[in-house]
C-alpha cells in the first residue's frame, strides 16, 4: 500500500540503522525521502531509491548545525515539493559514570539529541505552517522513562524529547502539525551490540515477548504516526519495547 504517495519526508540519521528503516518505510510507500546525515547519506540514498517505489536523496546534515538542519528541509521543498514529515532521529552514545563523564560529553549528547531535535522541528514547522499540515516524530527511548547507569546524558535528552514533543504538539496543532515521539526499547543496531552478553540477556529475560526489537518495528510504528491512520494522534508517546518498562 503506498499511502505516502505525493508525501515528501526528512528523516535525519538515516544513513543506517533505525532511521535508515524509517526511511524505507517512506520511499516504500511511495514517498521523496531526504536521507540526512553527516556520514553516507548518499550512499544509503541510491540504496532506497533503488527499491522504490518512492525516491530518496542524500544530503550531509549536521543536526547541530541551524544552517544543515534548514538546508534539509529546504532539500526536501526542493526535491518534492512540500515538507509533509520530519523523524528526529539522529542520536549516538557516550557512556560513563557522572564521576568520569566530562562536561563535553554531556553536552555532546544533549546537543545531538536534544537540541538537534528541536532545530528539527522548528525548521519543518515553519515550512508546515505554511502549508496547514505536516507530521513531526521524535525518536526518543524507554531510557527516558527509567534512567539508565552510565547513560546520565542520553537519558537526559531523550527526556527532554518528551518535553519537546508534549510542548510543540500544543503549539501547533492549531496549525494542522501534529508531533508525536516513539520510545523504542532494545533493538538490534550496533549501539546495542556494545553491551555484553550477560546485560543482553539480563533484559532479555526482562523482556515479556520475550526477544529484542528489529528497526523494522520501530519504523512500522513511526509510519503509523506519520500517516493519516493517526490524524487524531499528537502529543502522543508509544513505547516499542516488547513490554519491557511497560
Amino acid at each position: 500500500m503506498e499511502e505516502f504517495t505525493g508525501r515528501v519526508g526528512v528523516v535525519t540519521g538515516a544513513a543506517n540503522g533505525i532511521g535508515y528503516a524509517i526511511a524505507r518505510s517512506l520511499v516504500n510507500g511511495g514517498a521523496t525521502v531526504v536521507v540526512a546525515d553527516v556520514a553516507g547519506a548518499d550512499e544509503a540514498a541510491r540504496a532506497l531509491t533503488l527499491e522504490g517505489p518512492g525516491k530518496a536523496v542524500g544530503i550531509r546534515c549536521d543536526v547541530t548545525s541551524e544552517e544543515d538542519v534548514a538546508a534539509a528541509a529546504a532539500a526536501a521543498v526542493e526535491h518534492g515539493g512540500s515538507l509533509d514529515h520530519w523523524v528526529n532521529n539522529a542520536g549516538f552514545t557516550r557512556d560513563m559514570t557522572m564521576r568520569r563523564m566530562t562536561l563535553e560529553d554531556f553536552r555532546a549528547v544533549i546537543d545531538v539529541h536534544l537540541v538537534g531535535g528541536w532545530l528539527g522541528t522548528r525548521a519543518a514547522a515553519a515550512v508546515m505552517r505554511e502549508q496547514g499540515r505536516g507530521t513531526i516524530v521524535n525518536i526518543s527511548s524507554t531510557s527516558a522513562k527509567t534512567g539508565n547507569p552510565g547513560q546520565t546524558n542520553y537519558s537526559a535528552a531523550k527526556a527532554g524529547l518528551i518535553g519537546l514533543t508534549k510542548a510543540a504538539a500544543k503549539e501547533l496543532g492549531h496549525l494542522g502539525i501534529r508531533v508525536n515521539a516513539v520510545q523504542p526499547g532494545l533493538v538490534r543496531t550496533p549501539m546495542i551490540e556494545k553491551l555484553k552478553p550477560e546485560i543482553l540477556e539480563a533484559r532479555l529475560a526482562d523482556t515479556p515477548l520475550g526477544r529484542f526489537g528489529e528497526v523494522e518495528d520501530v519504523a512500522d510504528t513511526v509510519s503509523y504516526l506519520l500517516s493519516d491512520r493517526s490524524a487524531f494522534l499528537t502529543g502522543a508517546v508509544i513505547q516499542v519495547s516488547g513490554g519491557r518498562h511497560m
